[in-house]
């Protein structure tokens, strides 16, 4: 279909088709159903999916933040509330998804001074933890040097890596080191996150850049960086097993490591 009939269908002008095909308008839940019959998509997983996106519209958590943050910003949120499972990795930080507050205030903090906008940015770094509780898997794979590497002062950091410690127990999170002695990191210097959609249809690549980032819905991309993610996770120390009691997990995993690092902090 071409834009002047998108925009017939649509019954709107070809400005707001525009806008619609830009994401910087939604499309209407009566329009988006007239759009996806017309392109042969008709009931099944993947027309419920977007027709439950449309109604959901205007109504997630992060539309409060819609006059203070950028668009981008509220579809990372509204990406993670939407996915099955989260494969993250994060190529210097540990992830938003499992920052304390003082963790994340730190991190912001060094970003943008201004109080009242990292107040801001801090509130709502916390809401979209909230997520975690429905996914059927949160799997996460970050370098060793995240864990040593200094934000704020070394009562964040000992907060900040018990919560990874206890966030790792839960069923529904896998938490892996990444350790130096795997050698050089570079090739994994970019941070990304895969999100499982309700349909394959709709999984999506997230790729950050220095000062901005992409979402991709690539299918040839989503498969490279999954199996960049796979690579990751092979070469990663062993995920902290729920299951397992403290004396049981193996002497040279992710909770090893962890454990060590911490007990380098407390004899500070």
């Amino acid at each position: 279909m071409s834009g002047d009939d998108v925009a017939a269908l649509l019954e709107a002008d070809r400005s707001r088709v525009s806008h619609i095909e830009a994401g910087r308008v939604d499309v209407p839940r009566n329009g988006l159903y007239k759009l996806l019959r017309a392109y042969g998509c008709e009931d099944g997983p993947l027309f419920e999916a977007l027709m439950a996106m449309a109604h959901d519209r205007g109504k997630g958590w992060w539309d409060s933040y819609r006059d203070t943050l950028a668009r981008r910003t509220l579809d990372l949120a509204e990406l993670e509330s939407r996915a099955t499972s989260i494969r993250a990795h994060e190529s210097s930080l540990i992830p938003g998804m499992l920052q304390t507050e003082d963790y994340a205030r730190a991190v912001i903090s060094n970003i943008d001074p201004d109080h009242k906008l990292v107040e801001h940015w801090v509130k709502f770094r916390l809401d979209r933890q909230q997520v975690l509780a429905g996914l059927q898997n949160y799997h996460a794979v970050i370098p060793e040097s995240a864990l040593r590497m200094r934000v704020g002062d070394t009562k964040i950091m000992r907060k900040q890596l018990l919560r990874l410690i206890e966030m790792a127990r839960l069923p529904n999170v896998t938490l892996q080191v990444f350790p130096f002695e795997m050698g050089p990191y570079s090739t994994y210097a970019r941070s990304f996150i895969l999100f499982d959609g309700p349909t394959p249809e709709l999984d999506t690549l997230y790729r950050e850049h220095p000062t901005n980032a992409d979402f991709i819905d690539d299918g040839d991309s989503i498969t490279d960086y999954a199996r960049m993610f796979e690579r990751l996770a092979s070469q990663a120390l062993a995920p902290i097993d729920p299951e397992a009691a403290p004396e049981r997990q193996e002497t040279q995993d992710s909770l090893s490591l962890l454990q060590h690092v911490l007990y380098e902090l407390r004899q500070e």
